[in-house]
């Protein structure tokens, strides 16, 4: 993955907001930009993973601590999604 970097001025008491010392800011923002990008849809939680130097999984548990959602689908949405795959498995089958 090609880097593009970024000088941003921040105001000095955001350490204290963000509870991380300076040398860890960086990872904090891109963590923070990472969980904002997958809140959109914007990116996957495999490329979240990726952007915050973790795996899919711990990138997973980050959403959770967060309190991201996952899955953003309603349940009547996973029902019908459930539904579906079960129909085309069967006609698979056939």
């Amino acid at each position: 993955m090609q880097e593009l970097t970024v000088s941003l001025n921040l105001p000095r008491d955001l350490l204290g907001v963000l509870d991380v010392p300076e040398t860890n800011l960086s990872n904090r923002l891109r963590e923070l930009i990472a969980l904002e990008l997958f809140r959109e849809g914007l990116i996957s939680s495999g490329k979240g993973g990726e952007l915050v130097g973790k795996t899919k999984w711990d990138f997973i548990q980050l959403l959770a601590r967060h309190n991201i959602p996952y899955f953003n689908e309603t349940p009547e949405e996973l029902v019908a999604e459930v539904a579906n795959l079960e129909k085309l498995l069967d006609d698979k089958k056939k």
